[in-house]
């Protein structure tokens, strides 16, 4: 079956991968304002990432992975999560991502266990 695209909003699938990254506004130059977190998902596209803090939609964000190059883009929701964090969508600007971690895992099938069915 052909994935919709017209229902998830995503023109590709988002891998469910742990990436260690530093974030931070786009416009500030300084790193005292950068947050040490991680993703629940990326794509060469976007990624959710958790944070301490509340963001709004269309701030722009820098989302940095260790020994590698920001990724520049812009909030597309925040959601305030159970524990007191926030889960923030973003969706990368200008061009895609090219991390060691969506090079190494993007081609390949990732199956889910299936849920047993209990009488």
């Amino acid at each position: 079956m052909p994935l919709d695209h017209t229902l998830s909003g995503r023109l590709e699938r988002r891998l469910p991968i742990i990436v260690a990254v530093r974030l931070g506004q786009a416009e500030s130059a300084r790193t005292d304002g950068e947050e040490r977190t991680y993703t629940d998902n990326i794509s060469s596209r976007g990624a959710r990432v958790y944070s301490v803090r509340s963001w709004q939609p269309g701030d722009a964000v820098q989302v940095t992975p260790r020994n590698e190059g920001p990724a520049f883009g812009k909030v597309v929701y925040c959601q305030m999560l159970p524990d007191d964090r926030y889960a923030i969508g973003v969706k990368f600007q200008d061009r895609q991502v090219t991390w060691s971690a969506v090079r190494k895992y993007d081609g390949l099938q990732i199956r889910l266990p299936a849920k047993s069915q209990s009488s």
